[in-house]
């Protein structure tokens, strides 16, 4: 495993919403209020989390023109994360 991963790894470990929101992601494309009924945080953390995750490459915007509906998935960074936590 690369520094890189590890570095991303421990910032995804030192908040437990950023740990269950990259975990809800998965493999999949979510929007935020998928996530927040996922994981029963509430959404403006997730989407604290997500700007989070985005400003470090771990999750990136599929649609960012959109005001709504914004869909999230992970990048090879994030896959590479989450694979690490498991």
């Amino acid at each position: 495993m690369d520094d890189k991963t590890l570095i991303l790894t421990e910032f995804i470990k030192q908040s437990p919403n950023r740990t269950k929101v990259l975990k809800s992601i998965g493999n999949d494309v979510l929007k935020p209020t998928d996530i927040t009924n996922k994981t029963n945080i509430h959404i403006n953390n997730v989407s604290r989390s997500l700007k989070q995750m985005k400003e470090k490459n771990i999750v990136y915007l599929l649609n960012p023109n959109s005001k709504k509906g914004r869909l999230y998935k992970l990048t090879e960074d994030g896959v590479n994360v989450l694979k690490n936590l498991k």
